[in-house]
């Protein structure tokens, strides 16, 4: 039978002025953050197979961690965040078989799919990618150390967990012993009981494999994360992370087999995201998806989970069409713990949520004369994010600052309260409304009618606004536009014509042909937008 060592707090220990709550899967309740090393926090974050090419569904996890690191550092933690891939699975070697090249080739492949869908959204912030097949002496070790506590058997070259050992199996998914599934075919019969799960599998011809004590042979899945975060984060570290549907069997067999051989908890916290389902009822950002879910966690139960057998695939694609912010504001949008409803009409309504924004962000600009964007990414976004008592805004009076200040305490205790960044969003909407219509009240848009103050005022409120959605990873770099060709140069050229036409027109007071200019435009998707310098247009 397992004991794990119980966690104790230092009193003495140093904390942060803040306090940050998660919900833990583990004791299906939120808990106050403290961490296992005090000013640091290690995440663990279980990665794909790369067998085929990564969709959306692969995307909510890394986007919703990469924000809470972003936040952790915020609040002045130092992060290792942690995201394994497996290259080394059956379907690999399906999938080698099939297209005729090494495991490896695949795997490769792959990867590179996946790391590059990962840099469109601008995840960022990862600090080690570990490939199962680099830590195969780890793994070997890690299932040897089993053996001899007696919580692991070999039999004629496989190795398997012996559940029954584990007094406390079941704790994290609520799930008994004999509800695992093992695995049919050869395997079951070499197996003590039917809920025993591979540590190591034996080799079968013509497949990969490497030595070991047991004989060739490969690594289980469930060992491989076990062996990868000992390895980068220790014993026992602070949050391991993933969908709902990894809590069983992957997670449940991760913490009995690192807490057998360690007899220390494995991860202090479990945080389980809601799974992506497609063309289910309800709008992005209505109050189904807006919400933050009970604090049990529960079963996804409505629409469709998406993933490769249910044909979704070619996110490269969608990137391409719709633009990684749009797709990353898209998930950030509900609670990390809900279920996240994937249609074309929610990311439409997102994309028309996202150029209020940039709209905003351009009559920034022209205000002035500063370019809101900081275009950084990687390791300088990192070095870049202010600390949270930096932001602090000094206010003496009621107004714009007072306002600005409200909404900034908001969204961060939005954030303390289990990484709200659903409701955190809601208060970036209220921000972007507070700023234009200040701009409006104060006729910013006109030079000779500002005012000096207001204007400081203005730029003070802005920087906060840049402040928080930095944290989310938003507006750090101005939207992906096409490339400008010749026909695009003619296009401009064409609608600027028109636009002098439509202003001829409204000074001779031929308002009829004015607003035919215009309406027709609309009915096309072009959009005029009149202003106190002159006339711009966009297309929708």
């Amino acid at each position: 039978m397992a004991t794990v060592k119980e966690f104790s707090t230092d009193p003495t220990a140093a904390k942060p002025p803040m306090t940050i709550h998660i919900y833990n899967t583990l004791s299906k309740k939120k808990e106050i953050f403290e961490p296992v090393n005090p000013g640091k926090v290690g995440i663990y974050l279980c990665g794909p197979t790369v067998y085929k090419e990564a969709h959306i569904g692969h995307m909510v996890g890394p986007v919703i961690f990469d924000s809470i690191c972003r936040y952790f550092r915020y609040n002045g933690f130092e992060v290792t965040w942690v995201v394994n891939i497996t290259d080394v699975d059956d379907k690999l070697i399906g999938q080698s078989r099939e297209r005729g090249i090494p495991m490896s080739q695949v795997a490769t492949e792959m990867t590179m799919d996946y790391c590059a869908n990962l840099l469109s959204m601008g995840v960022d912030q990862i600090t080690h990618m570990p490939k199962a097949t680099e830590h195969i002496d780890e793994i070997i070790c890690f299932i040897r150390d089993l053996v001899e506590k007696g919580f692991a058997y070999d039999t004629a070259g496989d190795v398997f967990f012996d559940v029954g050992r584990n007094t406390e199996y079941g704790k994290l998914s609520n799930r008994r012993p004999d509800e695992q599934q093992g695995e049919g075919g050869g395997a079951a019969s070499k197996k003590r009981a039917a809920g025993d799960f591979a540590l190591w599998k034996s080799a079968k011809p013509e497949e990969p494999s490497w030595q070991s004590p047991w004989g060739p042979g490969r690594p289980g899945w469930h060992i491989e994360c076990s062996a990868m975060s000992h390895r980068i984060l220790g014993r026992t570290f602070d949050i391991h992370g993933g969908g709902l549907d990894l809590v069983f069997p992957h997670h449940e067999n991760e913490l009995a087999q690192s807490e057998c051989c360690h007899g220390e908890a494995m991860a202090k916290y479990w945080m389980h995201n809601g799974l992506m389902r497609a063309a289910a009822a309800g709008k992005v950002g209505g109050r189904s998806d807006r919400q933050a879910p009970a604090d049990q966690a529960s079963e996804e139960t409505s629409g469709q989970k998406i993933s490769r057998s249910k044909g979704a695939g070619g996110l490269h694609e969608l990137i391409a069409q719709q633009g990684g912010e749009r797709i990353r504001f898209f998930l950030l949008r509900t609670h990390y713990r809900s279920t996240i409803v994937f249609d074309n009409e929610g990311l439409e309504e997102t994309g028309a949520a996202l150029e209020k924004f940039y709209g905003f962000f351009e009559r920034y600009e022209r205000i002035t004369g500063q370019r809101f964007y900081l275009e950084v990414d990687g390791e300088e976004t990192r070095q870049l994010i202010r600390q949270r008592q930096e932001g602090e805004i000094e206010v003496s009076q009621p107004g714009l600052l007072s306002e600005i200040k409200s909404l900034r305490d908001s969204f961060l205790g939005k954030m303390d309260d289990d990484f709200n960044s659903g409701g955190a969003v809601s208060d970036l909407f209220q921000m972007l409304s507070t700023l234009n219509k200040f701009a409006d009240e104060k006729h910013l848009d006109i030079s000779t009618e500002r005012v000096d103050d207001d204007l400081a005022d203005f730029s003070r409120a802005v920087e906060t606004l840049r402040e928080l959605s930095a944290i989310l990873g938003l507006f750090l770099k101005p939207p992906a536009k096409a490339v400008a060709g010749d026909n695009d140069e003619l296009l401009d050229q064409a609608m600027q014509l028109l636009i002098e036409m439509r202003a001829e027109a409204r000074k001779n007071k031929d308002f009829a042909t004015a607003d035919r200019v215009r309406d027709g435009l609309t009915a096309i998707g072009v959009t005029l937008e009149d202003r106190s310098e002159g006339t711009n247009w966009k297309a929708d």
